[in-house]
């Protein structure tokens, strides 16, 4: 067996001249393809629920038919077993955690025999450095990884379309993830509240103001 990553599967030879964007047609020799998704170790900032649905729905979206750039129809199967065709987990920053270079937020990594995978591993991170501070992802941003890192899965290599999924830059749609913003609702609901009362107040003393000035140039403007 021979370990690829996703980077050294853009310049594997089956990649057709005429659609560079595939790597290979027929990846898996086999449906459905099972999938396993580790939870036993997980960075701190991992969203349990947000997140699995998010590759869930990562999986429907090729299932679909996705970018519409497979040979075929491929049909996921989770399951709990560490024997699965592709498993994925999660970092808090591949750039400390796996050593990657900055800009990846996630990567695929296949083992292949005979010309087919025989497994993927695939690893997410759930946030990065913007600037000085460190970010979580929100949902978008993760099932936009999480769609990409399986198309290179189904056997995709990047595609120069800044609209297809398969281009090698994800756009972090989200500044806050929800699991955060459950957190910190009641902080958030209070800020709310007394920047309605501030704006609230100013808006009675200037009405007031305004009542006080008219009548003054109703007195003395004639």
């Amino acid at each position: 067996m021979l370990l690829l990553t996703a980077l050294v599967l853009l310049t594997v030879s089956v990649a057709s001249e005429a659609n560079p964007e595939r790597i290979m047609d027929y990846p898996w020799d086999h449906s459905p393809i099972t999938v396993y998704i580790d939870d036993s170790d997980v960075p701190e900032h991992y969203s349990p629920t947000t997140y699995y649905a998010q590759i869930e729905k990562a999986m429907e979206y090729w299932e679909e038919g996705g970018n519409g750039n497979l040979k075929f129809t491929p049909v996921f199967k989770l399951v709990d077993s560490k024997e699965a065709d592709i498993r994925i987990r999660w970092v808090e920053n591949l750039e400390n955690v796996e050593g990657a270079p900055p800009g990846v937020a996630g990567y695929a990594s296949p083992r292949v025999s005979n010309g087919r995978f025989v497994r993927v591993d695939i690893v997410l991170e759930v946030g990065n450095f913007q600037g000085k501070s460190w970010r979580q992802y929100g949902d978008e941003t993760m099932l936009s990884i999480a769609k990409h890192e399986f198309g290179h899965a189904l056997g995709l290599g990047h595609s120069s379309n800044r609209r297809d999924i398969m281009y090698p830059e994800h756009e972090q749609r989200e500044e806050i993830n929800p699991l955060l913003l459950s957190k910190y609702r009641p902080v958030l609901n209070i800020a709310a509240l007394v920047a309605f009362a501030v704006l609230l107040y100013f808006g009675i003393s200037w009405q007031r103001s305004r009542k006080k000035r008219k009548k003054l140039e109703d007195k003395y403007f004639k």
